[in-house]
């Protein structure tokens, strides 16, 4: 059965810090939502009050409608896989994914049915007899994932579940977790520090700073519609260019003027134009230089440096590249499409 979630107002506060602000957040049932936000934003806390590890100072935890704010964390029926795989070095793996099924009672026939089930989903079959110490990380935390899903949870968390292992294991298996929790339909809340994990993991991102919470979107809404400057510049690469605002509300960037995506700044006001490098278009000659060329596969980041002297990052397909290598001259002109403006920022010393 799956089940929505409803953070309402959550306030969480550690001496004088404030951990969590009024965090309001809804996921619906079946869906993945990963919260994402730098360190000290909130994120483990939240996660870790859904799970009942934490108490809220104020404001609700809804699970199927029901508060379950202060339920205990072992009857919110709710599986939760660490970033440390946290498997018991003495039991096999069948008995590690069967443990939560032998402390709720259930016979031996049906535990050893259940973990070899499992196993078999996680791409582990014929592993049972396999202590922790004869798999590798990857295959641990299979086991550990195996073992959250055995006592059938109404809700999964998953605290940074892929950040101890190497980068091609990490996305076979963040490829596995997510087509089993398709598969299985389950209500996921998914805590993670890398953005390429969250863009392509979750039905939606929820962005946090300072316990608040910023924007909750669908990936490319969050990649293409930023809602705050944080936001955009916290997701993926930003350039802020510097622009002035005009008469009739377009702002004056590179030769061009370009509607204003969200805000409203009064004619003349300076501004900071966020643009990420695809925003911008490359010609060879003009008074531009190129100073870097990083080659990324399909595409080739250029470093350019504008008259003015500000450099700025510009994605360009690679076969475009050829032409673009350092030293040499260019034009860099916006796209024609909205743009997302900030205060400008005031320069440090």
């Amino acid at each position: 059965m799956t089940v929505p979630v409803q953070l309402k107002q959550l306030r969480r506060e550690f001496g004088s810090t404030v951990a969590l602000d009024g965090l309001d957040l809804d996921i619906a049932p079946g869906e993945l939502v990963a919260l994402l936000g730098p360190s000290g934003c909130g994120k483990t806390t939240a996660l870790r009050i859904i799970a009942g590890f934490e108490s809220a100072d104020a404001g609700e935890l809804l699970m199927d409608g029901q508060d379950v704010t202060s339920v205990p964390a072992n009857r919110r029926d709710i599986g939760m896989v660490f970033q440390s795989y946290s498997l018991f070095p003495n039991m096999t793996a069948a008995e590690n994914v069967s443990y939560g099924l032998r402390v709720r009672g259930v016979s031996s026939g049906e535990r050893s049915v259940r973990a070899g089930e499992l196993l078999d989903l996680v791409g582990l079959p014929g592993r049972g007899g396999h202590y922790p110490h004869q798999l590798s990380g990857g295959q641990q935390q299979r086991v550990a994932l195996a073992r959250a899903l055995a006592i059938r949870p109404r809700v999964l968390l998953l605290d940074e579940p892929l950040s101890a292992l190497d980068a091609k294991v990490r996305l076979s298996l963040r490829e596995e977790i997510r087509r089993i929790q398709l598969e299985l339909g389950i209500t996921t809340v998914f805590v993670t520090h890398d953005q390429e994990e969250a863009l392509s993991m979750a039905d939606r991102v929820a962005v946090m700073k300072d316990g608040r919470l910023e924007q909750c979107a669908t990936p490319s809404e969050l990649y293409d519609r930023p809602a705050t400057p944080f936001v955009a510049e916290f997701v993926g690469t930003m350039n802020r260019v510097p622009g002035v605002v005009g008469a009739d509300g377009l702002v004056e960037l590179f030769g061009r003027r370009l509607p204003v995506h969200g805000g409203s700044f009064s004619a003349g006001t300076e501004v900071d134009v966020l643009l990420r490098p695809e925003g911008f278009g490359v010609t060879p000659g003009g008074d531009a230089v190129v100073r870097v060329a990083t080659f990324l596969g399909a595409t080739t980041r250029l470093h350019v440096s504008t008259a003015s002297g500000l450099v700025v990052k510009v994605d360009v397909p690679s076969w475009e590249a050829a032409e673009l290598g350092p030293g040499s001259a260019c034009t860099v002109t916006p796209h024609d499409k909205p743009v997302l403006v900030a205060e400008r920022a005031v320069p440090v010393g």
